[in-house]
């Protein structure tokens, strides 16, 4: 995988459960199905191994508002959208408007770094019980 890194079978099992979840899990949502696939471990462990993964930059820390991080296997460079109603979150790969960076630093003064846009709106399955 990488090189250099230290990857316990703690921090595998921790990483094979986000890397294979396309719902962007939680650490408790980690710490579940780990138990689910018949791991025993605390929940300090998993916390920590999300910590390791995430400063290695294996994995990516989603914030959304105020709820729990949530986390991500996939690295190459997309958004997210995250639904109103049920807290799902989906991929967004629309390619950013070229100079957004700059409009904001023009705008600001900031020396922007990287952007991250979260899409909030309302998921098909929950548009669709709502109509009936």
């Amino acid at each position: 995988m990488y090189r250099n890194l230290h990857l316990t079978p703690q921090r595998k099992s921790v990483y094979d459960i986000v890397s294979q979840s396309a719902d962007h899990p939680t650490a408790a949502d980690v710490m579940e199905r780990l138990r689910q696939a018949g791991h025993k471990l605390a929940y300090a462990t998993v916390y920590n191994s999300l910590r390791y993964l995430t400063d290695a930059g294996v994995i990516q820390e989603l914030r959304m508002g105020s709820g729990a991080a949530r986390y991500d296997a996939r690295l190459e460079a997309h958004q997210h959208v995250v639904c109103t109603q049920c807290g799902r979150v989906d991929e967004i790969f629309e390619v950013m408007p070229a100079g957004y960076a700059e409009a904001i630093t023009n705008e600001t003064g900031y020396r922007v770094d990287h952007v991250d846009v979260v899409a909030k709106g309302v998921c098909p399955d929950c548009a669709k019980s709502s109509r009936h």
